[in-house]
């Protein structure tokens, strides 16, 4: 299961607007060249990112790391497909689970966990339209009664 430590690079706020976040899984990820030195600056996006399970091996697309700018040959594309790495056994149980109708796989967050690059996914079911209503509906609310409280506390 994913731990919650070390410094946040990338986060992905719009998976958990649009998906129930079921189970969260931890992976490492093959990184080359200067990829590391431009994610320690905080270049990376997931916001489009999604993973997909082949021949028994976790891959991400979509991840953008952005060129390091003191790189030169070393530099590879910012879009390439990464593989993450995962024991066989978990890779395999999360192809079960999203085997069932309606559940996908999305990065959510990625950070470093001491010198390791990790990236944070999460088994999610997609929301219907009336569902990110009911969260938005619900976040006013939540924020009203803060409201609320913060002037009845200084008047």
């Amino acid at each position: 299961m994913a731990k919650t430590e070390g410094k946040l690079i990338a986060n992905n706020k719009k998976a958990y607007h649009d998906y129930f976040i079921l189970e969260k899984y931890e992976a490492g990820i093959v990184l080359h060249g200067t990829e590391v030195k431009s994610l320690r600056m905080g270049q990376c996006s997931i916001k489009e990112a999604f993973i997909r399970i082949e021949n028994g091996e976790m891959f991400i697309y979509g991840m953008h790391i952005s060129p390091y700018e003191k790189g030169n040959i070393f530099n590879k594309d910012p879009l390439r497909v990464r593989k993450l790495l995962l024991h066989k056994n978990e890779i395999n149980k999360i192809f079960g689970k999203m085997k069932e109708k309606g559940n996908t796989l999305v990065p959510l967050r990625v950070y470093f966990s001491g010198s390791l690059v990790k990236v944070e996914l999460g088994l999610a079911k997609g929301k219907k339209l009336y569902d990110k209503r009911a969260d938005i509906a619900k976040k006013d609310q939540k924020r009203e009664a803060l409201r609320d409280f913060k002037v009845r506390n200084i008047g």
